[in-house]
């Protein structure tokens, strides 16, 4: 059975860093391509960044770009989203998402965490 399990999320200030952590176990293939979504209050639920762990190709959301990085630890099975100069905008709930196949992103991601809030006060 694969689960994804995240950690990270904090409270901090606009201008500030935070590193999530996205833990994924069991059958590999399935978390091919391994990312992040966030939702905040009332808001659509958005696509943050993907990464393919095959051969680290990456993809972002405009609204993150040259702020947000991910990465990944293969030996560890686990990504990570580095956020940079946040912003109070960046409030929300971030999952991360995982789905194998040879697409990343793909249509659909098949498995979710619970779930770590990240707050940002301006």
């Amino acid at each position: 059975q694969v689960q994804v399990v995240e950690s990270g999320g904090a409270s901090v200030q606009a201008g500030g860093s935070l590193r999530l952590s996205c833990a994924a176990s069991g059958y590999t293939y399935a978390t091919e391509c391994t990312g992040w979504f966030r939702q905040a209050p009332g808001k659509e639920r958005e696509a943050v960044a993907t990464i393919y762990t095959s051969d680290s190709r990456t993809d972002y959301a405009d609204s993150v770009k040259g702020r947000f990085i991910i990465s990944q630890d293969n030996a560890k099975n686990t990504v990570y989203l580095q956020m940079n100069s946040l912003k109070p905008e960046d409030t929300a709930m971030y999952y991360c998402v995982a789905e194998g196949g040879g697409r990343c992103p793909p249509d659909e991601f098949g498995y979710w965490g619970q779930g770590t809030q990240v707050t940002v006060s301006s």
